[in-house]
This record gives structure tokens, C-alpha cells and sequence, in this order.
């Protein structure tokens, strides 16, 4: 089922590493059209856009897209024991993980009378999507609503795809991960024209533009979010899932399988590649891939995700054209099972999970860590979700008399080389009698 990608014998340089990566580079091009259309049509018309984008793509309609309070408490009221036990241990993990994150404040005394601080400021109002669509996900409203929180936002509004089997309501088990958070704005809302909505406001329907969108889902939202992003902030485009598995001969194959195939079964656009340098757990994970994949629930889902560009195994020479191969990936989730892991050696992933006990599956539910992930190679340059995506770093400036007296003429002669004499002016003036 998953082909194979053969670059032993090869000394490749990072850009052909890079173009060795199997990637569906064409459903994400016509993805950032489709969005681009969609964003703008709920720029420009609100509530009717969203109202038809939902007969088209969720198949509902006559629903409420604000959705009522009495829905939020009646969800949760519903919700089964175990689920809400696991959500709430969810809630307390990531809260404390977040927690950590937030930096403390910092003065720096540069000289008697001369205070630069250095602040931490949330923002104020944050979109949060959580996807609904081929999965239901109560813990991406964890991942997201919990960071905000802990970074002191004030404002959360929360957006989900109307479900068609339950009368166009919004899924019961994401609404009561929202009434279990506290959060009381909700909307069904799905796709890009969520994203759309979220940064240009819709007045009709009461919602106000935010000024941060956060949240997975597919690559229509994912990069939806690069045509709002610049109107309002956003996190990394997490879009398609993605796993990459390194691996050596000390691996178990059955466990390497296991964990390709449970991010398969997000989405047929889901990646899933195993990069290792032994030919033998290659051909044994593809064995365990193909009766594991047919063997589960969402089998047709899988096997399309498996069989796309974007799946592989890559067999390569040795582990450090391994590691070379993860870093040019930059792969949204990263699992090490080797002998001897490095993870230190591995500087592009959104989030490393080391050994045969430390499965993807546990950081998207009860590892304490964030599963809102950079995709598409974005690891390169962008962090995953956190309190920090929430917080501005603001300098406080304070300088008494004396304090300035020693750096005016240092100011006086950078504003002359730069053209700029009125900089200089405005210094000399507070010492003009």
C-alpha cells in the first residue's frame, strides 16, 4: 500500500532532500484558491455566505450559527462519565504544560535612572476552530481554549461545522468541552468561511473580528488562515496531518505500522512515511500496514491517505541521512524509534515523541503537550500552538534626566548621520533652559 522511495547510494544536499519529500503540493495550491473565494465572499455578504457554504459543504440549513446557551449546558449535562473524567485529566495536563510557557517579566537597569522592562501582554479576543468534519475533536478545544487561558485572553469565541445528523447543531462533545472550559460564544461553523468569519466579524450574528485565529484543521483551513493572516494574527497552518517515523532495526514493526495507520485515518490527505536505513522493518512495517490498514474502522479513508503522494517509505543509508531527511521534512509530528535516539540532532518538528512507548496518539489526547501543530514544512520557521501564541512582547521604556543627559549626544550624532535632525532636537530640547 505505501510505495517505497529508494535514496541509498545517494549523497543528496538539503534542497534535494528537500525535493525528495513526498508532499501533495497540488491539493494545497487549490486549496489557497478555493479559501481565498470563500474568505471573501464572507467578507463581503456575512451571514448569507455562511448560511449557503453550509447547504453546500456540511449539508445543513435553517440553523442556528450562534449557538444558544441552553445547547452548551445540555451537551455536557449528556456527556459520558469516562469522557468527561478524560477531559478534565486533558484540562489539568495542558494547563500545567501551558503554564510554563508563560515568561516572566524582566527589568533591565542599563544605568542609574535607565529601565527597559520587558512585559508579556495577552491579546484580547481569540478565535478558536475546531474542525468536525470526517472526526469529532473535544480535545482540539483543550489544545486551544486551555493555552489562551492560561495566557490571561479575555475573550474566547469558538467556531465548529454544523453537524447535519444532529439537526445542524454543532457536534455534542465539542460543546461540552466549551461548557466545561467556561467558554459561552459558540458558533457552527465550519471551513474557511469559518476562518473568514472569525477575522472579519459577522454583525448579524453578533460575532466580532478577533484578533488571533488558532486551531487544526484541513488544508481548506489551514490556508484559509494565510489569506486572513496579516487582518489578524494566526497560529501555524495546521492543516493535514502528518507523521514521520524514524527508524532503525531495533524497531517494532507492528508499532511503527500502528502509528502510521492512526494518522492515516484523519483525513485521505494525511501523511504517513516511515524513513529507516533497514530494508527488512521496511518490507515488514508495509506487510503490518497493509493488514493493519484493512482492518480498521475508517479502512477506505486510510488506504486513500496511504496510497496518496504524500505517504512513502524512504529507505536511506544510514541515520544520519535520516536525520537529514526529517530536517529538509520539517514533519508535523516526529516519532524516534531507534536504538540510540538523538533528539537533540532533530531541529525541525513540531513535536518529537522518543521511544516505543511515546506514540503520536498520546500527545493528541494526555501527554500535557499541544497537538495543534505546524504542517507542510512550516516547523522550519513555526513553533506549535502554546500560551506564547497568545501573548505580545511589549518594551517599557523609562529614562529619568540624568539618564538621558548620558546618551544625547550619541542620539544627537546617530539622528545627524541619518538625516534625521529633528531626533536629536527633540533630546536637546528637555535640557534647553
Amino acid at each position: 500500500m505505501l510505495r517505497t522511495i529508494d535514496l541509498r547510494g545517494r549523497v543528496l544536499s538539503p534542497a534535494e532532500f528537500l525535493a525528495a519529500v513526498p508532499r501533495a503540493e497540488g491539493a494545497r495550491d487549490e486549496a489557497l484558491s478555493v479559501a481565498s473565494e470563500i474568505v471573501a465572499d464572507v467578507a463581503e455578504r456575512g451571514e448569507a455566505a455562511l448560511r449557503e457554504q453550509a447547504t453546500a459543504f456540511d449539508g445543513v440549513s435553517d440553523h442556528d450559527l450562534r449557538v444558544p446557551a441552553s445547547h452548551l449546558v445540555e451537551a455536557l449535562g449528556q456527556l459520558a462519565p469516562d469522557v468527561r473524567a478524560a477531559l478534565e485529566e486533558a484540562v489539568a495536563r495542558v494547563r500545567r504544560a501551558s503554564a510554563a510557557q508563560v515568561p516572566a517579566p524582566v527589568v533591565t537597569e542599563l544605568a542609574p535612572g535607565a529601565r527597559v522592562a520587558q512585559r508579556w501582554q495577552p491579546v484580547r479576543r481569540v478565535g478558536v476552530y475546531v474542525p468536525g468534519g470526517k472526526a469529532v475533536y473535544p480535545s482540539s478545544v483543550v489544545m486551544n481554549v486551555v493555552p489562551a487561558q492560561v495566557a490571561g485572553v479575555s475573550q474566547v469565541a469558538l467556531t465548529s461545522p454544523p453537524q447535519r445528523e444532529f439537526g445542524g447543531r454543532v457536534h455534542p462533545t465539542i460543546l461540552a468541552a466549551a461548557h466545561l472550559l467556561g467558554v459561552t460564544e459558540v458558533y457552527a461553523l465550519g471551513g474557511a468561511g469559518a476562518i473568514g468569519a472569525l477575522a472579519h466579524g459577522v454583525s448579524a450574528i453578533g460575532l466580532e473580528p478577533v484578533d488571533v485565529v488558532t486551531g487544526p484543521g484541513n488544508n481548506f483551513v489551514a490556508a484559509a488562515k494565510r489569506v486572513v493572516a496579516g487582518r489578524v494574527g494566526t497560529d501555524s497552518e495546521a492543516g493535514a496531518t502528518e507523521i514521520l517515523v524514524v527508524a532503525d532495526a531495533s524497531a517494532d514493526a507492528r508499532l511503527v505500522a500502528a502509528d502510521l495507520v492512526s494518522q492515516a485515518e484523519h483525513d485521505e490527505q494525511a501523511s504517513a512515511v516511515l524513513v529507516t536505513d533497514s530494508p527488512e522493518l521496511a518490507l515488514a512495517v508495509s506487510a503490518a500496514v497493509d493488514v493493519r490498514a484493512a482492518a480498521t474502522r475508517h479502512s477506505e479513508r486510510v488506504a486513500a491517505a496511504l496510497t496518496g503522494p504524500q505517504s512513502a517509505i524512504v529507505l536511506v543509508d544510514d541515520i544520519a541521512a535520516a536525520t537529514a531527511f526529517s530536517n529538509a521534512y520539517a514533519p508535523e509530528h516526529l516519532e524516534l524509534q531507534l536504538e540510540n535516539a538523538r533528539p537533540e540532532e532533530f531541529v525541525h518538528a513540531g513535536a518529537i515523541f522518543v521511544g516505543p512507548h511515546t506514540p503520536v496518539s498520546l500527545g493528541d489526547y494526555l501527554a500535557g503537550s499541544n497537538h495543534v501543530l505546524p504542517t507542510g514544512g512550516q516547523a522550519r520557521f513555526q513553533p506549535g500552538l502554546s500560551a506564547a501564541t497568545f501573548l505580545r512582547p511589549q518594551q517599557v521604556i523609562e529614562y529619568d534626566r540624568a539618564a538621558l543627559a548620558t546618551v544625547r549626544d550619541g542620539i544627537v550624532a546617530l539622528a545627524e548621520a541619518e538625516a534625521l535632525p529633528a531626533h536629536g532636537e527633540a533630546v536637546v530640547a528637555r535640557f534647553e533652559a
